[in-house]
């Protein structure tokens, strides 16, 4: 989440809505959020009821969610999926925007 806020001007320029989505209960969550000063939306799953919908892994012994990418477009399609292998497995900010120059949404 820190790298999208590195960039979050860029996704804006896109005309692009992030969000994130994650495990924690919308109190840890809204701490955090704001802790970090977060610019985009952030979405409390503590019973991972988004995240199944959606296909994303829950492994407990790799500390709770494996991160996942999505481009959803202005029509509601999934347009790119990216399920990680690990926590460092995240696509570089580059590759998700070069995306959204391609789809122009």
């Amino acid at each position: 989440m820190a790298q999208v806020r590195q960039d979050y001007e860029k996704f804006v320029q896109r005309d692009t809505v992030v969000i994130a989505i994650g495990p924690e209960d919308r109190e840890t969550f809204q701490r955090y959020w704001e802790q970090q000063d977060m610019p985009f939306i952030g979405l409390a799953d503590p019973d991972h009821a988004v995240a199944g919908l959606y296909d994303q892994e829950v492994k407990l012994l790799k500390f709770g969610r494996i991160p996942a990418q999505m481009v959803v477009d202005k029509t509601g399609t999934l347009k790119f999926v990216h399920y990680a292998r690990s926590m460092s497995d995240i696509p570089e900010n580059e590759e998700i925007l070069d995306l959204l120059d391609q789809l122009n949404i």
